[in-house]
């Protein structure tokens, strides 16, 4: 904390004589860390009775970790002594900051909570049977030394919040870079995909299942997981969720109603899904239009996402998941004895053997999935709305598919070589770098077990 702005957001403690503020400090210290736990206790119980609030602290383990955190925090603060340096503690408060930008909680809760707990030190405060005028120099004190800590998370906090915002635009622009014309047509087809099979179900073998909601479909997948994030703010999105919703609310319950009853009913009800089905079509293909042409910038040797826009989209995917009950699966990837390959074959080879892994990679994933260059020889890959179960059985097709795989090496020759994967699925924590440490451990778990295997995270690491 640089002179100025101790003078600024500890100008109370600067006018205090040092005999006084010694004594306030002794009752403040007292009454925090008396009541720690109380003070808690109170901050949890008001805020999980909050709708807003209770999301991201219903997970046990934030939960307890925050607990322990938050009690530690109250202490540290307001025990502490300014005058000895506030270096190490204006981090800290800066590293908060970043992680509620991470996972997007809302400033005005965090005031909200830092109101609540001076409220709560004050009442406290002001039970203590001492001399009133420290009370009040205790009270000024503590009031001044939280309100310079929220200071400290919130900088941090719009700078981390900016920083995501910028990423956010880069990914949707480069994500708008890809083949814009294969990937309308990609979706075209699996519209037009999706609408057979609602026909060859309805005709092809009678007392059929109900058909899928086209929202399940892989055009539906697409539309909410790359769409939401390509198109932001698009009115032909918009325009494609609306009539999506139609389709599902309500023109196939009305098709099961009257397949049931028979007669001119169902071909009414067909013609009006195929109505819906050609105005999707349509605003599919406004919606690339306005689009089309705009740069590619994705990794240029694997063509994989970036690991910049990694924020983005799995902060996206995790609140996607907390607000829908949908699951999320990560898989971490990582080359067996990749420096070995560099050593004996060259960093030629090396790049031929990362190119080959990505290929592989991203033909056993869906179009909804993610996959990104995490770094060297790493690859990451998001699973959406995949159970942990399924990711496991995805990355053992990968993990074989790979050792099964000749690499061609630039001079002619052949080689395999193996990797080692861990297996994460989302257990309900806002924070996305929770997940992905969990992916981590997985992996270097699969690794001390002698690699070219698939390990899932397991119930220890979570805590």
């Amino acid at each position: 904390m640089t002179n100025t702005s101790q003078q600024i957001g500890l100008s109370f403690w600067a006018k205090t004589d040092l005999a006084t503020r010694a004594e306030a400090r002794r009752l403040l210290s007292a009454v925090v860390e008396e009541g720690a736990d109380d003070f808690v206790g109170l901050f949890y119980n008001a805020f999980l009775a909050d709708d807003e609030a209770s999301t991201f602290l219903s997970h046990s383990v934030v939960h307890e970790r925050l607990g322990k955190s938050l009690r530690g925090w109250l202490i540290e603060l307001l025990c502490a002594d300014p005058d000895a340096g506030f270096e190490a503690f204006d981090e800290r408060q800066k590293q908060i900051g970043e992680i509620h930008a991470r996972i997007k909680i809302p400033i005005h809760l965090v005031m909200a909570g830092s109101s609540l707990l001076k409220s709560e030190v004050s009442a406290r405060l002001l039970e203590k049977d001492a001399d009133r005028n420290t009370v009040i120099v205790a009270l000024m004190l503590m009031s001044e030394l939280v309100d310079y800590a929220i200071r400290q998370m919130s900088q941090a906090y719009v700078v981390g919040t900016t920083r995501r915002a910028q990423v956010d635009e880069a990914y949707r622009l480069v994500s708008l870079g890809q083949d814009v014309s294969l990937e309308r047509e990609s979706q075209r087809a699996a519209l037009m995909e999706w609408g057979q099979s609602v026909l060859f179900g309805l005709f092809g073998n009678a007392g059929s299942a109900p058909p899928e909601p086209i929202s399940q479909s892989a055009f539906g997948l697409w539309l909410r997981h790359r769409a939401g994030m390509m198109f932001q703010g698009a009115s032909s999105l918009e325009g494609i969720e609306d009539a999506v919703q139609q389709v599902d609310r309500v023109l196939l319950p009305k098709i099961d109603e009257a397949r049931a009853e028979g007669g001119d009913r169902l071909q009414d009800v067909l013609r009006r899904l195929q109505a819906s089905i050609e105005e999707i079509k349509y605003l599919l293909n406004d919606l690339f239009q306005s689009v089309a042409g705009m740069e590619n910038a994705r990794d240029p040797m694997t063509k994989a996402l970036n690991r910049r826009f990694l924020p983005s989209i799995l902060s996206r995917e995790v609140a996607l998941a907390n607000s829908s009950g949908s699951s999320l699966t990560l898989l971490m990837i990582d080359v067996d004895h990749f420096k070995q390959i560099n050593d004996k074959w060259g960093h030629l080879a090396g790049d031929t053997v990362l190119r080959q892994i990505a290929e592989v990679i991203m033909d056993n994933v869906r179009p909804c999935d993610f996959v990104f260059r995490y770094g060297g020889e790493e690859f990451l890959v998001a699973l959406v709305e995949t159970p942990e179960g399924v990711g496991v059985d995805i990355a053992e097709r990968v993990r074989r598919q790979f050792m099964e795989h000749k690499l061609q090496l630039p001079d002619g020759d052949a080689i395999t070589a193996t990797v080692s994967i861990g297996v994460a699925g989302h257990r309900g924590h806002p924070d996305y770098a929770y997940l992905i440490d969990l992916a981590d451990k997985a992996l270097y778990r699969a690794k001390t077990l002698g690699r070219n295997g698939v390990e899932i995270a397991s119930a220890a690491a979570a805590e």
